[in-house]
């Protein structure tokens, strides 16, 4: 089973960038659908975006343009690169895995998460 870290979370002014790291450890993610969440207070949680495991990805159309999601399978690692920061960005952050025979997967197939990290946007 892989086990998920995330860093980069922090502070930064609207309109600012942060990139955001999850290291695996445990598996390799050649294996795994792998996704970026967000939640902010008194919200739902949200998929940002998503990457196959041929490694094509998505973004959801909350961060379409700002936002890009890659993988590297050598190093198990899954960025996030968070551009053109709005104060809605603020949330805390999350990396989930799935381990998946399937191109992609659904929402409730991830089942195994990192602790998150936080991201504060201030306007």
């Amino acid at each position: 089973q892989v086990q998920l870290v995330e860093s980069g979370g922090g502070s930064v002014q609207a309109g600012g960038s942060l990139r955001l790291s999850c290291a695996a450890s445990g598996s390799t993610f050649s294996d795994y659908c792998l996704a970026w969440f967000r939640q902010a207070p008194g919200k739902e949680r949200e998929r940002l975006a998503s990457v196959g495991i041929l490694g094509h990805t998505r973004l959801s159309d909350s961060v379409e343009g700002r936002f890009t999601v890659s993988r590297d399978v050598a190093k198990n690692t899954l960025s996030l690169q968070m551009n053109s920061l709005k104060a809605e960005d603020t949330a805390m952050y999350s990396c989930a895995a799935a381990r998946s025979t399937n191109l992609w997967c659904d929402r409730a197939d991830y089942n195994t998460w990192g602790l998150g990290t936080q991201v504060s946007v201030a306007s």
